[in-house]
């Protein structure tokens, strides 16, 4: 990197570029590199399907797709807009679909914007007018409004695929596609636009390639890097780099349904199951992660996931020290600057260790990236001494090519710095900055905009928006704490004479057909609007009276707790919930607390449910996060809350089992479920597999139970479980302590097995009853990993009750089993009444290679062994 400190410009390292088509390049790599491994997986348990797709798949499929785009779109004499750009709009949920549509639209020559279901119609249908795409493609799912794309010329994914059939599916050469009159563009994505209409910016090939680029030589894939996720929502600019810069360099990308983007307790699973070693997410998911890794006292989580990069949001120091006290080992924690005009990602500051933060007060944005230059300007466009703030301006190759349509050319302006062409344009960031220790240092914007979850919010279009509502008067739109963990978008709003009726909570609901979700903001309505001496609004005033909301001040806007319907025996805890609730969101609450209240719709979100849950935890109310997350309203998470009287975590209610089960004896036709849940169970969940997890894959369960089944069929003790719906949801693997059969594995959980018979043949040969017949051993018991927690623990004691009817059944004297989960332990011994045999710290063991495979493992962590008698 060279720079120009004095005069505020830092310049990124000048690297020898070559535009490329993205597509083509992908080409190559499923062709030539590596057309048999797979490039796309995609689990989706909602729907009980499982997808994978390989690079030769992907590209054949793709290409026939391609061709019909370019067909359906001749067809109809499809021509290209106002800038000269043939675009695709995509209305898809994340799928595998979802990847295939992209790379399609690409080979057809054209270039593809998203569009979010989740957006109101009043949004898709300003985006679809201004941009003029040839064709819109959506999922048919009861979520997306078809009518918006009424004025456009739309197909179901379903119906275009149905077309392309006996379409080839070679690579498309250049006379069979489209093409761009001016820029080889790729992408469209829409931003909030600082005139209070959102606005599109159009993204080349070449400024994604260089953005990309820089990432594989900064942060190049590891040698153990097979997978990587697709998380981030396609119409945020992150997207680019999770879909494509794994894509093309051979990596598989697991594509994330959304409900598991929201599940933190789900979200960490995967991450855990395929080993993702690098993760991109905005401060406030990594505080949430932080909260929940800590809550659930997962001890040295996400091993793998080394490299942490967090954009979107300012990186408070604080929270980076949190990060390096929780996260042991060589980590990466990341802080990329950037935006939608400038490939989302332009400077970029590294931190190894919390000492490397000492004499910052928050986190620098860093240097920029290749071929790009930084330069902080004054109102005269002149650069400030270094130290000095300045509004921050880039060039070079990540900027883009402007707006749909030619919006808001100010933006994009001739740069008089420099003679090269390479840098002849300036992108005005419209935020402030400045240099401090040769790194920049962010210093707010010079306009109304804030990020939202990462998405840039323009004040001036909510409070438009808000201010069009009917019977509104006036508004005005504020951001209270930006970036904290508190952080709420606040309207204040005057009615008009005639509209007394109207609240706070109606005006909010007009919104939702107006604002996507995370645009919304709390309407207050006052009786005016506080003004200062020179006529303008008193914004300090507007933010304290906010501020002060639950604090009895003179302005006080009283949370209403009602209790209405609160069964007697389940007072006290609706009072602790109620009143958490209320404390953790009440600066966002919207409605009355009741039980039919919903925790979102009240204000609440990801971040702040974690930390309610973990304040009721600190009360001595148990709840699942993934319940609480999920459940419907607070009636819902009252009755899954547990007391937790002996302060040991154990959220168990057993004297609610649920009468639909199904008790089956093993049979063939449950080879491949089983298969599946015990390795799914064991790999993501076990307490001593993830010790030597670097050292085992998910498979190696697959290929256990596969030699164990002939004998688990032949000795006849072994069960499975299935729902009202028959599907199975649980299994028991037994088998008769003193008639177990030799099962020869080649893989390390070997040194599991290893160590389970060290412990339990003392107890099993000197202590129990001798001869076959007459202990019943669990073997495995496993559980499907889609159920809840509160169910589990339920399904759990069903189990339970079948293996004691079981053994009864074939006449066992009492069964043999061995725990390392506390929660199982603890249920053995206080619920189940099981006797402990032996009680064993695990780190100690030393396996018969010399080896101490559990090592790592804190003292406090147990396997026992234990009996019960029939």
């Amino acid at each position: 990197m060279g720079s120009l400190q004095y005069y505020s410009i830092l310049k990124g390292e000048n690297r020898p570029f070559t535009s490329q088509q993205l597509y083509r390049i992908f080409e190559k790599v499923a062709d030539e590199v590596c057309p048999e491994t797979v490039a796309v997986t995609f689990e989706d348990d909602s729907q009980r399907n499982n997808t994978n797709i390989t690079y030769k798949q992907l590209n054949y499929l793709s290409n026939q797709l391609a061709r019909g785009i370019v067909e359906c779109v001749a067809s109809v004499g499809g021509k290209s807009n106002g800038d000269g750009d043939y675009i695709v709009s995509v209305c898809m949920s994340p799928s595998d679909k979802l990847i295939i549509t992209l790379l399609a639209i690409w080979k057809a020559g054209c270039s593809y914007l998203p569009l979010d279901p989740t957006f109101p119609k009043n949004r898709i249908e300003h985006i679809l007018n201004e941009s003029k795409p040839v064709l819109v493609i959506y999922d048919n799912t009861p979520d997306i409004d078809q009518s918006a794309f009424e004025n456009a010329f739309s197909l179901n994914y379903d119906d275009l695929c149905n077309k392309c059939e006996k379409n080839h599916g070679s690579n498309l050469h250049e006379n069979e596609q489209f093409h761009h009159e001016k820029d080889d563009l790729g992408i469209v994505l829409y931003t909030s636009g600082s005139t209070g209409v959102p606005k599109g910016v159009r993204l080349p090939f070449s400024i994604m390639l260089n953005r990309l680029q820089w990432q594989w030589h900064k942060f190049p894939y590891s040698y153990t890097e097979k997978y990587c996720i697709f998380k981030t929502a396609l119409t945020f600019v992150d997207s680019v780099c999770e879909i494509w810069g794994p894509l093309l360099n051979g990596l598989t990308i697991v594509v994330v349904p959304k409900y598991i983007t929201k599940d933190p307790v789900k979200l960490v699973a995967l991450m855990e199951r395929y080993q993702i070693e690098r993760l991109v997410l905005v401060p406030s998911l990594l505080r949430s992660l932080i909260l929940y890794l800590s809550l659930e006292k997962q001890v040295n989580p996400l091993k793998s996931l080394k490299i942490w990069i967090c954009s979107g949001e300012s990186l408070p120091v604080q929270l980076a020290e949190e990060f390096f006290k929780y996260f042991k080992g060589q980590r990466v924690l990341c802080n990329f600057y950037g935006s939608t005009e400038i490939m989302g990602d332009v400077t970029y500051h590294t931190v190894t260790d919390a000492s490397e933060l000492q004499g910052f007060d928050k986190v620098p944005i860093g240097i920029p990236l290749d071929n790009t230059i930084v330069y902080l300007l004054d109102n005269e466009m002149k650069p400030v001494s270094t130290g000095n703030v300045g509004e921050l301006y880039v060039s070079g190759f990540n900027v883009a090519a402007g707006y749909v349509n030619g919006r808001d050319p100010d933006k994009f302006i001739n740069n008089s710095l420099v003679l090269d062409i390479a840098h002849c344009r300036l992108y005005k960031t419209g935020d402030y900055a400045r240099i401090v220790k040769g790194v920049l240092q962010y210093e707010g914007r010079t306009d109304s905009q804030v990020k939202v979850r990462g998405h840039r919010v323009d004040l001036a279009e909510v409070e438009k928006a808000v201010a069009a509502t009917p019977y509104v008067e006036k508004a005005v739109c504020l951001c209270y704490k930006p970036g904290e963990i508190d952080q709420a978008l606040v309207a204040f709003v005057t009615l008009q004479k005639d509209a007394q009726h109207i609240t706070g909570l109606k005006i909010e609901d007009y919104l939702q057909q107006k604002l996507t979700s995370y645009m919304i903001p709390q309407v207050i309505v006052l009786e005016n609007i506080p003004l200062l001496v020179n006529g303008k609004t008193d914004r300090q005033t507007l933010l304290k009276m906010y501020a002060n909301t639950n604090n009895n001040g003179d302005n006080e806007i009283q949370i209403d707790i009602d209790y209405t319907d609160v069964p007697e025996d389940k007072m006290e805890a609706a009072k602790v919930l109620f009143e958490t609730v209320g404390s953790v969101i009440g600066h966002s609450t919207r409605l009355t607390l009741n039980l039919k209240s919903n925790f979102y719709q009240l204000g609440g979100n990801s971040l702040n449910s974690i930390y309610t849950v973990t304040k009721l935890r600190d009360q001595g109310y148990i709840i699942a996060i993934t319940d609480f997350i999920r459940a419907a309203n607070m009636n819902e998470i009252l009755y899954k809350m547990v007391k937790d009287t002996s302060n040991n975590g154990d959220d168990t209610n057993l004297n609610e089992i649920p009468n639909d089960y199904q008790f089956k004896m093993l049979r063939n036709e449950h080879q491949n479920d089983v298969c599946k849940m015990i390795a799914t169970s064991f790999y993501e969940k076990a307490d001593l597999e993830q010790w030597i997890k670097q050292d085992i894959s998910i498979d190696d369960y697959g290929k256990l139970i596969h030699k164990a089944w002939d004998a688990l069929i032949e000795k006849d003790l072994s069960f499975v479980v299935c729902d009202k719906n028959d599907e199975l949801i649980g299994v028991a693997l037994n088998f008769d302590a003193h008639d177990e059969p030799e099962i020869e594995i080649n893989s390390r959980i070997a040194v599991i097995l290893e160590f389970l018979e060290f412990i339990e043949a003392p107890v099993r040969d000197n202590l129990l009853p001798p001869g076959k017949g007459s202990i019943l051993h669990c073997f495995m018991m496993a559980t499907k990993d889609t159920i809840s927690s509160q169910e589990n623990v339920l399904l759990m004691q069903a189990m339970e009750a079948e293996m004691l009817r079981l053994a009864k059944r074939k006449q066992f004297l009492g069964i043999l089993t061995t725990n390392t989960s506390p929660l199982t332990q603890q249920l053995g011994k206080d619920v189940y009444g099981y006797k402990i045999m032996n009680d064993y710290q695990v780190n100690q063991f030393v396996a018969n290679d010399k080896s101490r495979p559990f090592a790592e493992a804190p003292d406090s962590q147990r396997a026992m062994v234990s009996w019960k008698e029939v």
